[in-house]
């Protein structure tokens, strides 16, 4: 109990020092004098500080674009309107972080009071409602487009990303509470008429912005294959027929064309038609092995505003311009 009294002493000095030097602007020298320490220990407390966790620094920077990438995907594509962020990334989490501010601020174009948005799942949608933040608040309607993954996903599932994007409005969000993937396409219609899905159903059928991920049906980048949510079996059948990425739960072709409908009629995700209907996909996707999932999510109309890395968008112009 000592020990523990001992330790929650510690936080709360810590803190106070924290909030003396970053809130109220206080220099170390001054900060000393209050606390009764030397400025060394104020200097290594605050490195303390930030290290536990007690303190956490956000900097927050508009990502460069690419106006020409832009102006060609928009052209070749009648996309709505595409965002090229030029950043290097020198990691995958660099990576994730810029588009995530990018697909933010193109989120943010279209919003509108009382609107309904829907919301899918997986780790570029994560970073976008990381990186998501507006002065006011404005009432709106969040729908889960996507039932949930994997408990061991948490952070990037669709139930988590609803709730925090919902919070940040300021408004209410709408939950798929069911597994993504269930053996049996009876089992999933069943699932979709229960009473408790029947409100988030009907209200995905009048989504006005969707913010979407554009997920592979590469082994190695698969989100479902990686959760655990389909064997190696199920995946090759995706093969088969030709699918290279998802949307929602909708998988397609290179060229665009939608396939593998039996594999989507085991998914508790919005049906293709309500998606489709929906007057602003916004798809959030780059880095390594997005090319074609990109490229044929474009070609198919599956999304119709881009949020990509330069090198990606150079790859999908190229890959088109091929084919």
């Amino acid at each position: 109990m000592q020990e523990m009294r001992k330790s929650n002493d510690r936080v709360s000095l810590l803190a106070e020092v924290a909030e003396l030097y970053y809130v109220v602007g206080k220099d170390q020298t001054e900060i000393a004098r209050v606390i009764g320490v030397t400025r060394s220990m104020i200097s290594r407390m605050l490195k303390e500080a930030r290290e536990s966790g007690i303190v956490e620094i956000r900097i927050h920077r508009d990502s460069r674009s690419d106006p020409t990438l832009e102006k060609q995907l928009v052209e070749v594509f009648g996309l709505k309107k595409a965002v090229v962020t030029q950043d290097q990334a020198f990691s995958n989490h660099n990576l994730q972080e810029h588009l995530g501010m990018a697909g933010a601020r193109a989120l943010k174009e279209f919003l509108e009071p009382n609107m309904i948005i829907g919301l899918a799942w997986g780790t570029a949608i994560s970073a976008v409602v990381d990186a998501f933040e507006i002065p006011r608040q404005i009432p709106a309607k969040v729908v889960q487009l996507v039932g949930a993954l994997s408990a061991t996903y948490t952070e990037f599932d669709g139930h988590s990303l609803t709730m925090r994007l919902a919070q940040k409005l300021g408004g209410t969000a709408y939950y798929m509470s069911a597994p993504c993937y269930c053996q049996s396409s009876e089992t999933v219609q069943t699932i979709m008429e229960t009473p408790a899905l029947q409100e988030t159903v009907d209200l995905s059928r009048h989504v006005k912005v969707a913010l979407l991920g554009i997920g592979s049906t590469e082994r190695w980048y698969s989100s479902f294959l990686r959760s655990g949510y389909i064997p190696n079996e199920a995946l090759e059948r995706l093969h088969e027929c030709g699918a290279v990425g998802n949307v929602a739960g909708t998988h397609f072709n290179i060229l665009g064309k939608v396939v593998c409908r039996d594999f989507s009629d085991h998914l508790v995700v919005i049906h293709e038609k309500d998606l489709l209907n929906i007057p602003v996909r916004i798809g959030v996707a780059g880095g390594l092995g997005k090319a074609n999932p990109v490229l044929g999510a474009l070609r198919g109309g599956i999304v119709n505003v881009l949020v990509t890395d330069a090198s990606t968008a150079s790859q999908v112009l190229e890959q088109n311009s091929k084919s």
